[in-house]
């Protein structure tokens, strides 16, 4: 059987990594084009750029809010403008998707910058394009990996904890879409089967969340950089992001963007929605009830929800709960993924079982 697993070209992480950013871009040229979310434009970016300016030539552009075709052209125009030889992401997971798109559409490398560890989109060859209404779209399936990931771990802990926690929600799912995969010899994100690396790493990465989360949750609401914090930070960037790229996708990541149909959703954060996908997926595809507790008790020692109340739902009803069900279920959704035929009943059981019992831990 032919496997496939997908890397990242390289891969720099710790306090102050950012210093080494110039090293980094002249590899590839001296011309780089940064895409900044508005946070880092603002309130991070004027202090690193007196540094890389001056062995580089740095143009920066504030990234519009939501990745969007739209907002993917307007930037891909400025940039080819510019005639940049390399393409900067720096910001959250939608600032780096959009990045990825725009260094895609000018077959130029690209290098990003997380400002959180709040996803696994940093490492992958991979963006999520949304409507400009905030749902989600469709998956843009890029030729390579970026060319750099850099992620700066002081910078890390200076954001709020709950964007880390809900990096170890994206990260929780990992091991559990990469094991469906496994079990029903089902593609990843390459098209083709995952490898043995790959689910090996899914499942490093669940243990590391259990063994350090909430300890390295306890680091980042300190403000400091300790080693627990430095290993989730690892897991929910680099282990999850090769564990699903190259282990595959299942329930949680369909199920997520089936919540994003139903509009109270949208203020929550993608980690978080994916979580209440990995527990419906518990009881879809029918967990032994002492890993279920294992799960629910994690979620609750960091802050992760475990009813749908805690993103936005406290009042679904049974019909638009229904409308989620269906939307994760369509066709190509990689729900169907599982080592079992799924449909939308099966999945608003799951959803409502997953609520019912998250209750319990309240």
């Amino acid at each position: 059987m032919l496997t496939t697993t997908l890397f990242p070209g390289r891969y720099v992480q710790g306090p102050d990594a950012i210093k080494h950013l110039s090293e980094e871009v002249k590899r590839f040229g001296k011309k780089a084009f940064m895409i900044a979310d508005p946070f880092v434009y603002d309130n991070i970016l004027p202090d690193y750029k007196k540094e890389t300016g001056k062995e580089i030539q740095l143009t920066t552009e504030s990234f519009g809010g939501e990745c969007t075709d739209k907002e993917i052209l307007r930037l891909s125009k400025t940039a080819k403008n510019k005639e940049v030889e390399v393409i900067i992401g720096f910001g959250g997971g939608k600032t780096i998707d959009t990045a990825k798109a725009v260094a895609y559409e000018l077959k130029l490398p690209m290098i990003i910058i997380p400002s959180l560890a709040s996803t696994d989109a940093p490492c992958s060859a991979l963006s999520v394009i949304y409507t400009e209404k905030g749902e989600v779209d469709r998956y843009l399936f890029l030729p390579q990996n970026p060319n750099v990931v850099m992620v700066d771990t002081r910078i890390i802990v200076n954001a709020p904890s709950r964007f880390l926690v809900s990096g170890m929600g994206d990260a929780l799912a990992t091991w559990f879409e990469a094991q469906s995969c496994m079990q029903s010899y089902a593609p990843n994100m390459s098209g083709k089967a995952g490898s043995m690396t790959a689910y090996n790493l899914a499942n490093l990465c669940y243990e590391t969340l259990l063994e350090y989360g909430e300890v390295a949750k306890d680091a980042c609401d300190a403000g400091v950089t300790t080693p627990a914090l430095e290993k989730v930070v690892e897991a929910n960037t680099l282990l999850s992001g090769l564990g699903f790229e190259s282990g595959g996708l299942a329930t949680a990541h369909a199920i997520h963007n089936g919540l994003t149909v139903l509009e109270p959703t949208h203020d929550y954060f993608h980690g978080e929605k994916v979580t209440i996908g990995t527990l419906a997926s518990l009881f879809l595809t029918d967990k032994p009830i002492d890993l279920i507790d294992e799960v629910y008790g994690f979620c609750r020692s960091i802050g992760l929800p475990v009813t749908l109340a805690e993103i936005g739902l406290k009042d679904v009803t049974d019909e638009d709960l229904y409308k989620v069900a269906k939307a994760a279920t369509k066709e190509g959704e990689t729900i169907h993924n599982e080592p079992m035929p799924v449909d939308a009943d099966k999945v608003f059981a799951a959803l409502k079982m997953a609520d019912q019992y998250g209750k319990k831990f309240l």
